[in-house]
């Protein structure tokens, strides 16, 4: 993997696109993981304007330190790099009193969290007329779904979209970020029990990745061992219920004999 030349190539892609968008610069979610590290990273070394804001609703103590750690991290490195922490709790609080007590199950006001997340994202962006950065690897985006949709899937541009999660930890390992970020457990942060991904997946992220490499080449499956099937399984049964999010939003054509 040619780290530097892959770092090279999404940095003038960033500028080129927020040139040619006639936008300032970008503002990126942080939440301490790999993905809003790198991401925001790599939008810091364009040298545009970059807005990192940190929205914890709810999150442990330690996602809000690593979230904050990086921030100063950013600043210090990288001038130009501004952030901010803005509390949604309350927001979200809010939400919660607002919506009907039947419809508030766990996963519906997980997305709930994370689609208040994009509305802060969004209007800090506009205000500052700067693009929203998205943080989904490739695997999240294009292998399990695994995000919300209008949610953190709510961007508009995606710089690590094309990169496998190990391949997003080999951009950080060469970009410095923070060793405490590099081994921390990746969650959402959108549930009050700290689960972490793999709890939500119900697989590591190697081993999804082995999956989604795995289907593309249509390998012999009769060779795999128990635990190898099982996450096959995963893969393909996540990879199928969340095509509604990876594909694009389906529209009724209607025949030109009938307009």
């Amino acid at each position: 993997m040619q780290t530097q030349k892959i770092i090279d190539l999404i940095v003038n892609w960033l500028i080129k696109y927020c040139r040619q968008a006639g936008m300032n610069g970008f503002v990126v979610g942080i939440s301490g993981g790999i993905d809003s590290a790198v991401t925001s990273t790599l939008c810091a070394q364009t040298g545009l304007e970059v807005l990192a804001l940190n929205l914890p609703i709810f999150e442990a103590k330690e996602q809000i330190s690593l979230a904050e750690q990086h921030l100063s991290w950013l600043r210090k490195n990288y001038g130009q790099v501004k952030g901010t922490t803005v509390d949604l709790g309350h927001i979200s609080q809010a939400s919660e009193q607002t919506l009907p007590k039947e419809i508030q199950d766990d996963l519906t006001m997980a997305n709930t969290r994370s689609r208040l997340r994009m509305v802060a994202l969004y209007a800090f962006a506009t205000h500052h007329s700067m693009l929203v950065t998205g943080t989904g690897n490739k695997v999240e985006d294009f292998g399990v779904g695994f995000f919300t949709k209008y949610g953190d899937g709510g961007v508009d541009i995606s710089p690590i979209a094309d990169l496998m999660k190990s391949e997003v930890y080999t951009l950080g390992k060469k970009m410095g970020i923070l060793e405490s970020i590099m081994e921390a457990t990746p969650t959402d942060g959108l549930w009050t029990d700290s689960r972490s991904d793999q709890d939500q997946l119900g697989a590591s992220y190697n081993e999804l990745e082995w999956a989604m490499s795995f289907d593309l080449k249509d390998g012999q499956e009769e060779l795999l061992t128990d635990r190898q099937r099982e996450v096959l399984d995963i893969y393909r049964r996540l990879n199928q219920k969340n095509r509604h999010k990876t594909l694009p939003i389906p529209i009724a054509k209607i025949p030109d004999h009938l307009k």
